[in-house]
């Protein structure tokens, strides 16, 4: 299933406050277009509007990820994705899905951290077992990238985006092999990101344990 960056968007974005505001699900169009332009947790920034969104929407109906909403003593069209049951997934492999669908390209402790509010993964092997079945599906739904030049850490990515957008979702590619100098230093700037990762993660668990939201 081939979607644009706007849809891409809208699920993540739609995935994420189904399972971290459930109180204020599903989305009425200008809180899901907040949701979409919202500046935290959002890699690249968007700036949605209206009339783009419910275009999208409406695509997005049509694919039967998106389900419309107007119940009995609703005033307005509310939204909810429907991605779970269109590709037959769990909260885990829905929370994946959705952070990568908000983000990009992530490693697995990158995927852990910003998947915590979504689903809490006890740890990165638990992030890796569900990342290999949804890369093992008939068609696949995520791929691994190889490392990049500078890298220790491999990333995951969504296999959703449209073939001429592809090139906006991949990291960037070095085509020179750096020195030894930037190399370390790329090293250094790796083991860091992962040390900040796992102490973000130590910081909301423990907020947990004690009870603070």
């Amino acid at each position: 299933m081939i979607l644009t960056k706007t849809e891409v968007r809208v699920v993540g974005a739609l995935t994420e406050k189904e399972l971290t505001t459930p109180d204020y699900y599903p989305l009425s169009l200008n809180a899901l277009r907040n949701a979409c332009n919202q500046k935290s947790n959002r890699e690249p920034v968007m700036d949605v509007n209206e009339e783009t969104l419910i275009n999208t929407l409406d695509e997005l109906r049509e694919k039967k990820l998106v389900i419309f909403s107007s119940g009995q003593g609703q005033r307005v069209t509310k939204y909810k994705h429907n991605i779970k049951e269109a590709l037959g997934l769990d909260q885990r492999e829905t929370a994946l899905l959705g952070a990568l669908f908000l983000r990009g390209a992530q490693t697995l402790g990158e995927l852990r951290l910003h998947t915590h509010r979504m689903h809490d993964f006890e740890s990165l092997d638990e992030v890796h077992q569900f990342l290999l079945k949804l890369s093992d599906r008939e068609i696949p739904l995520v791929k691994l990238l190889a490392r990049q030049p500078g890298q220790k850490e491999q990333r995951y990515i969504h296999l959703f985006f449209n073939k001429e957008e592809v090139i906006d979702e991949l990291p960037d590619i070095i085509e020179e092999k750096p020195d030894n100098e930037i190399s370390i230093l790329r090293d250094k700037i790796e083991q860091l990101q992962q040390e900040m990762i796992e102490l973000k993660i130590d910081y909301y668990n423990l907020k947990k344990e004690l009870g603070i939201s």
